[in-house]
Order: structure tokens, then sequence, then C-alpha cells
């Protein structure tokens, strides 16, 4: 996953946790699903660093 995409997935996440107002979908909660993509984000940023000072090496 390149560093752009993670940072996407970061401010998408961002968005719905803190910016959506949870009640206009009943049937999911936004916010976790926000939360979620955060972490995804996250995750896929370190190891997208860890990948690139690998290759540096």
């Amino acid at each position: 996953m390149s560093l752009g995409a993670t940072l996407f997935l970061i401010a998408i996440g961002a968005v719905l946790a803190y910016a959506v107002d949870p009640d206009v979908v009943s049937w999911i909660d936004i916010s976790i699903v926000g939360f979620i993509l955060m972490v995804v984000g996250a995750v896929g940023l370190v190891l997208a660093l860890v990948q690139q000072v690998q290759s540096r090496r």
C-alpha cells in the first residue's frame, strides 16, 4: 500500500469519525467505520514506511 493511499484512508476515516452525523445511516455506525479506516490506514502507513526503509538498504 502506498503512502498516498494510507493517508487517504486516514483522512476519509477521520471525516467519517468526526465530521459526519452518525444518525445518517441507521443500519451501520459511521463513527466505527471511520475509526476502522483510520486504524487500517495507520497500520498501512507503518508497513509502507518499513518497506521504504528496507528498500533503501
